[in-house]
C-alpha cells in the first residue's frame, strides 16, 4: 500500500490540476469566447442593417424624383417642379437622410462594441454632450444654415429654376444646397445666399402667374367695343401654339386705370404659366395694338392745331436780306451859313 500512494498523490495533483484551469475557463472563457462573437454579431447586424436602410431610402428617393410623372412617363401639368429641380431635391434629401440613418446605426454599434468591453459609457457620453453643446455655441451659425436648408428642401419652398425674392437677392435659383443657395439675376450675377439668412421667401414660380397689360384708348371710343376687342384678342391668342401652353384662363378687363381729357385707361389680366407673365404680356400688347388698327380704335383723341397750315410745314421761314452797303458814298452837301456869320 505504501508503494501506491506515490501513484495516488500524482493523481489527486492532476485532478486539482484540472479543477484550476476548469475554474480559469469559467472566469474567462466569457471574454475570450462569447465577448468576440457578440461584438461579431453586432457589427454584421449594423452593416446589414445600415445597408437595407440606405437601398430604402434610394428607393424612397426615386420616387420622390419621379412623383411629377404620370404611368406613360410624361411629366404631369400644373406640378411646377422641373426634372432638375426634382432630381437635386432628392438627391440633396436622400444624401441627408442617407448620412444621418448610417451616423445613427453605426454610433449605437459603436456604443454596444465599448459595452462590450466593459467600458463605463456615462463619463463618454457626458463629454461628448459637453462637446456638442460646445460646438453648437461655436457654430452655431453653420448649424443654423444646415437647419435652415433642411427644412427649406423637406418643405419644398423652392427650388431649382424657381424665380424667387430672398430678401439680399432676387433672381433664379440655379441650386440648392444645405448651407447655402445660390441665385443668379437678370445681370447675371450669381449670388450666394446663406440659408439661415433667409429671413422670408418670395416664390414667383409657383401656382400661376397674372399678366398685367395697361391699354390706352382714346377718351371718344365706345368702351364696351374695346372690352370685345381685347376679349376677342386674349382668346385668339389663348388658342395659338405655343401661347396656349403658357395661358392658363381667360382675359378680364379689370376697369379703368386712369381718365384723362384727352385718354382713357383700362387694365387687362389674364392668368398665365409661372414665370411667363411679361412673354404674354408683350404678345398681348402686339396683338391688342393690331386688332385696334383693324377695327380703328385710335388710343388717344386727335390734337387740334390752332394755327393754319402753311403750303410747306416743313419748309423754312424766308429771311429778310440786307440791305447793300455803298462802296463810294456821295460827297455831303455844305451847310448854308446865315447872313452875317464871319
Amino acid at each position: 500500500m505504501s508503494a501506491l500512494v506515490p501513484g495516488v498523490q500524482l493523481s489527486l495533483d492532476a485532478a486539482a490540476g484540472n479543477g484550476k484551469v476548469s475554474s480559469w475557463f469559467d472566469r474567462h472563457g466569457e471574454s475570450l469566447v462569447v465577448t468576440p462573437i457578440r461584438i461579431l454579431v453586432i457589427i454584421l447586424v449594423a452593416l446589414i442593417l445600415r445597408a437595407v436602410t440606405r437601398k430604402l431610402i434610394t428607393q424612397l428617393v426615386g420616387r420622390m424624383a419621379n412623383s411629377g410623372t404620370d404611368s406613360s412617363g410624361r411629366p404631369v401639368t400644373g406640378f411646377l417642379l422641373n426634372a432638375e429641380r426634382r432630381r437635386q431635391r432628392a438627391e440633396t434629401v436622400g444624401s441627408v437622410l442617407r448620412s444621418t440613418a448610417s451616423f445613427v446605426i453605426l454610433g449605437i454599434a459603436g456604443l454596444m462594441v465599448l459595452g462590450e468591453f466593459k467600458v463605463n459609457l456615462a463619463p463618454l457620453l457626458a463629454s461628448a454632450g459637453i462637446a456638442g453643446i460646445a460646438l453648437g455655441f461655436g457654430a452655431r451659425n453653420l448649424v443654423t444654415d444646415f437647419l435652415s436648408g433642411m427644412f427649406m428642401i423637406l418643405e419644398d419652398q423652392y427650388g431649382v429654376g424657381d424665380l424667387v425674392d430672398a430678401g439680399p437677392a432676387t433672381g433664379t435659383v440655379v441650386e440648392v444646397g444645405l448651407r447655402i443657395t445660390k441665385l443668379r439675376d437678370v445681370d447675371g450675377t450669381v449670388w450666394y445666399i446663406r440659408n439661415g439668412e433667409i429671413k422670408r421667401i418670395g416664390n414667383k414660380s409657383q401656382g400661376w402667374g397674372t399678366a398685367k397689360v395697361d391699354v390706352q384708348v382714346g377718351y371718344h371710343e365706345d368702351i364696351d367695343k374695346v372690352r370685345a376687342v381685347i376679349a376677342s384678342t386674349a382668346e385668339a391668342l389663348a388658342d395659338v401654339e405655343p401661347w396656349n401652353e403658357r395661358v392658363w384662363g381667360s382675359a378680364t378687363v379689370v376697369g379703368m386705370e386712369s381718365v384723362t381729357a384727352d385718354a382713357v385707361v383700362l387694365q387687362v389680366q389674364i392668368k398665365t404659366m409661372p414665370g411667363q407673365e411679361l412673354p404674354v404680356a408683350r404678345e398681348l400688347r402686339g396683338r391688342v395694338k393690331r386688332a385696334f388698327d383693324d377695327a380703328g380704335i385710335r388710343i388717344s383723341e386727335p390734337i387740334a392745331s390752332a394755327t393754319p397750315p402753311t403750303e410747306d410745314p416743313g419748309a423754312p421761314a424766308p429771311q429778310a436780306e440786307p440791305a447793300p452797303i455803298p462802296v463810294n458814298p456821295p460827297p455831303t452837301p455844305p451847310t448854308p451859313q446865315a447872313p452875317g456869320a464871319p
